[in-house]
């Protein structure tokens, strides 16, 4: 005699059937619960009928509305559906906003003109030369002076020869006559 084996002579559809039976029990509840709290929530408070009826209705009315056939794609050749037929629709233009982005995109030169003289390095002198530069100018000045003075003091002293060779020589001239 041979043993029995567990589980043989049930059907294995029925052993699953009691799974199933309770998942399907299950989502049952859970739908019935989501109706309770729609309900709930939706309910109007002035008429305290739900708000899901008279959403129904309008449902009713805009499926009245989209039951009109609007045309995009397809040209038909039926006058009647001619008259449904959507114009086409024309791309907006974007080269605008294009070229204001292109324009924001461009990176502002920080420097337009290199100064040379900035870029070179300075001699180790420049510092005293920047401070003495005022007291030079004063000395040029004192200095261009002088050899305006030296200039006219040699002038008076060539017009006093100058005038005394022309004296001497009016003298030569009247001594002859």
């Amino acid at each position: 005699m041979a043993a029995p084996v567990a589980g043989a002579g049930r059907d294995p559809a029925s052993e699953a059937a009691p799974g199933v039976g309770r998942l399907q029990e299950e989502a049952l509840r859970r739908k019935e619960r989501l109706r309770a709290l729609r309900d709930r929530t939706l309910k109007t408070k002035d008429s305290g009928e739900p708000a899901s009826k008279q959403l129904r209705e309008d449902d009713e009315e805009s499926a009245v509305k989209h039951m009109e056939l609007r045309l995009r794609n397809y040209n038909p050749e039926d006058e009647e559906l001619k008259k449904r037929k959507v114009p086409q629709a024309k791309p907006a233009s974007v080269e605008e906003k294009v070229k204001d982005q292109l324009e924001a995109a461009k990176p502002e030169p920080i420097i337009e003109e290199v100064d040379l003289a900035n870029l070179a390095p300075r001699k180790p002198d420049w510092d005293l030369k920047r401070d003495v530069a005022k007291k030079l100018e004063k000395l040029e000045k004192r200095t261009q002076r002088a050899i305006a003075e030296l200039i006219r003091e040699r002038l008076r002293g060539q017009e006093d020869d100058l005038a005394s060779a022309v004296g001497s020589a009016k003298q030569e001239e009247s001594d002859s006559d």
